[in-house]
């Protein structure tokens, strides 16, 4: 059987032909993932803001049509934009926005939302689509009431219940969240996301997920793809994943997490700066400038081999496995000896050699 969903070295270039050189934006490149043909899956995406990772959901939704590369539904090549795809395929792949005022109408009424998918992908009757329009507002723990209510009467929460509702209209085989709890008050995230979980069970529908907290999702993953300024920089299965060895930006994230013992110490890693532009790609490894375990000018001028792990697991890095073990097994990034390694004050040895 073909995987659910397949990107192949899937790139977004703004600009280029008709731009000067300095104003070509590479927001996505030879983005490699897949997603398996087994019910109820997660996938996630993870990364810094301004790494990608919405730009991966978009180019597949269709709302920012891929410049390169490949994305297969089934085997079948996607067409890159939303309006060249047939119904059938629409309805097969759903999306959650970070943020819900974005995505509803504000004329239009809370039932209207969920069941313009219900008749333009689900062929049916006003009566049928109101009928089930009305049994969605209850499984997302809405009244039927709400069925008439405008977007502006609703709360934060409440609205991302609609997008999620509507989200499940058009029984998709794939929704696409991204980060959608994160804009929320922390007093509801906990409630949706428990609600996403009882749905993807309830309908066997697999989720990808777009976050820059694996704390929230690592738990709940089953495959893990770390994404840094356009680039995979980690995929694998998510215990793989979050289990050494890491890439070194994996590693860094990861020591933000909080640990789950009161009297436990951790010293994060400190990145030095902010996530380059990605107008302005760093050359070698993009991660580079801010590389915790820096090797040189290596690192500089050639662009990293991918390390196959086991599994599926693959590192993009230019330290082999053995050594990243080796060295964050040393440093107990979440014990005491955690040590206090900023990406800007690195000592810069000879090439091939681990600092």
């Amino acid at each position: 059987m073909p995987p659910l969903l397949e990107l192949k070295n899937a790139t977004k270039i703004s600009g280029g032909v008709f731009f000067h050189a300095k104003n070509v934006t590479v927001a996505l490149q030879d983005f490699d993932l897949t997603i398996d043909d087994r019910p109820a899956t997660i996938t996630t995406i993870a990364g810094e803001s301004g790494s990608g990772k919405t730009t991966v959901a978009r180019a597949i939704i269709g709302l920012t049509p891929a410049t390169g590369g490949d994305i297969t539904l089934r085997g079948d090549s996607l067409p890159r934009t939303t309006g060249k795809r047939s119904r059938s395929t629409l309805r097969e792949i759903q999306m959650v926005f970070q943020n819900p005022d974005a995505s509803l109408n504000p004329t239009r009424s809370v039932g209207d939302a969920i069941m313009r998918p219900l008749r333009l992908l689900g062929d049916m009757s006003r009566e049928e689509a109101k009928r089930r329009a009305e049994e969605l507002l209850r499984a997302v723990s809405l009244p039927v009431s709400y069925f008439d209510r405008l977007p502006h009467e609703l709360s934060g929460g409440e609205k991302q219940r609609v997008a999620i509702a509507r989200a499940f209209a058009a029984d998709p085989d794939l929704i696409l969240c991204d980060e959608p709890i994160s804009s929320l008050d922390v007093s509801v995230q906990g409630s949706l996301m428990n609600l996403l979980m009882q749905l993807q069970v309830e309908k066997q529908t697999s989720y990808l997920f777009i976050s820059h907290d694996l704390s929230a999702v690592q738990h709940l993953s089953d495959t893990i793809a770390v994404v840094y300024l356009g680039h995979a920089m980690e995929v694998g299965d998510a215990v793989r994943v979050l289990t050494p060895p890491f890439h070194p930006y994996t590693e860094a994230l990861l020591s933000a997490v909080p640990l789950p013992d009161p009297d436990g110490q951790q010293k994060p890693i400190r990145l030095g700066g902010a996530v380059p532009s990605a107008m302005d790609v760093p050359s070698g490894c993009r991660f580079h400038p801010r590389c915790p375990r820096f090797l040189g000018e290596i690192c500089v001028r050639e662009e990293p081999p991918w390390r196959e792990g086991e599994g599926n697991h693959r590192i993009y890095c230019h330290i082999p496995l053995d050594e990243l073990a080796r060295l964050q097994a040393q440093t107990l990034v979440f014990g005491d000896d955690a040590g206090d390694r900023d990406g800007a004050e690195r000592e810069e040895p000879d090439d091939g050699e681990v600092a």
